[in-house]
Formats: C-alpha cells, structure tokens, sequence
C-alpha cells in the first residue's frame, strides 16, 4: 500500500511560475499544497488540472478572543469558495494570524484557561461553517523554538486537544512532523494517539526542512508504522529541495511508498 502524496508548490522550483510547479507535480505523480491563495492566478491554477490537496485556509484572524474569532470565520468562510472553486480538499488554519517569516501577527506568551475555551468555541463554529459548506478544516500544529515563537496552541498535544474535543469530522488535524520532531519528538506514538482525528500528514526532515534522508527522521520506519497503525491518508511534503526538486521529491516517495 502506498500513501496519496503530495508537495508544496511554494516551497519547490522557486523560479518557476506556481502553475508550472503545479503542472510538473500533476505530472509526476503528486497532489498539490498551496499557501495563500490571492497570491496566485486561481484560472491558471484552475487550468493545470492539478489535485490540490490543502491550502492556507484563511487570510485574517485568531481563534481565542471574540475579535479574532469573527474576523477568523468570515475569511474561512471566503476562502472555502475559493477551495471549492480549486476542489482543494484540506483548508488548513493556525492558532493565530502568520505573518513574515512565519512569526504571529500578534504573539502570545501565556495561553489562559478562558483563551482554550475561546478556541474550542471559535473551532466549534468553523467545523459548522464547514458543514454548511461542504468542506474540510485542518489545524496544524507549529514548533515554538525554531520557525514559530509566540503561536499559541502550536504543539502538537495542543492541536490534538482541541480538534479531538471538537470532534466533528468536519475538522482534522493537519499533523506536520516536521514541526512536531523539534518541539516534542516521539513521532509515532504522537502519531498513534492522533490517528482518529488526521486529516494529512505533513513531512520535512530536521535539521534543515529539506526533504526525507537529508536529516536525523527515519522516515522509512514512520512509514511501516503508519501503515501497521492503518493509516492510509495523505502524506505531504512540506520542505525545500536540498539540490535537484525532481531528486527530492522522489526521496520523499521512495521513503513513503
């Protein structure tokens, strides 16, 4: 059994137009990852016909206080007929707004008891929009040490909490080992507790977020498990090239198939 995969067409052919990465990944055999979609020309990107497998799922908001929360729903709710027009099947979100480099809009020391109950009503809403919709969320965990300081709920056990308390099949979680490898380890039993509520699997080797075998993670042994725990969803590639995109993504699929 080999997993559906895919990549992020931002991270890889950099020169390249995003609807030539789109097309070159259709054409070798991978789904398609998107970041914000007004940065793209969507009837290109239409045109490629190419499996768009997940995407930033809003443009504004946060999800634990009342401002946020409704900024957070209605660009969800915009960017969910954009996902529909692309057929993207995952709208991923995070604890809070990203801006350059990836650090929050609007860092975070502390995460209060009433900040965790504002998520899990602001999520509860989002997984309702979704029904109505007709669309999947995800929630991604984040690592706070290296790409990511000041993003509240960004561990793992974090999105886990929040996503499996909602427990709607309209939200899952979108579970980036990459992320999870430098702020938590333990990558398959994390993977074992969360495997009820996975939407997508997201993969970079640490140090470096390059692609599979360029770092410390056996991927290979990650795979055999995630195949004997019966997972059977989408695999990612969420990483730059550390030479040739074509040799790196075919890294990725030797480890995962």
């Amino acid at each position: 059994m080999t997993f559906p995969l895919a990549a992020c067409a931002e991270m890889i052919w950099r020169d390249r137009p995003i609807e030539w990465r789109a097309s070159r990944l259709k054409e070798m055999g991978f789904g398609v990852g998107l970041w914000n979609w007004p940065d793209h020309d969507l009837t290109k990107l239409e045109a490629t016909g190419a499996a768009f497998t997940i995407m930033n799922g809003y443009l504004q908001g946060r999800l634990a206080d009342d401002e946020g929360a409704d900024e957070l729903l209605r660009s969800a709710r915009e960017t969910a007929q954009v996902g529909k027009r692309l057929g993207v099947q995952r709208l991923n979100l995070h604890g809070t707004g990203l801006g350059d480099g990836g650090l929050p809009l609007q860092p975070v020391e502390t995460v209060t008891g009433a900040m965790w109950l504002k998520a899990h009503d602001t999520l509860c809403r989002i997984a309702d929009m979704a029904e109505e919709e007709g669309v999947v969320f995800t929630l991604e965990n984040l690592n706070l040490p290296v790409d990511h300081p000041g993003v509240p709920f960004a561990r793992a056990e974090d999105t886990l909490a929040l996503v499996s308390c909602v427990d709607h099949p309209r939200l899952r979680l979108n579970l980036d080992l990459y992320h999870a490898q430098i702020g938590e380890g333990n990558l398959i039993e994390l993977c074992r507790k969360s495997l009820p509520w996975i939407g997508e699997i997201q993969v970079a080797d640490v140090p470096g977020r390059c692609e599979p075998g360029t770092g410390e993670v056996n991927w290979t042994v990650i795979a055999q498990a995630l195949r004997a725990m019966g997972y059977t969803g989408p695999v990612g590639m969420e990483a730059f090239a550390s030479g040739d995109p074509e040799e790196a993504l075919e890294a990725f699929r030797k480890a995962f198939s």
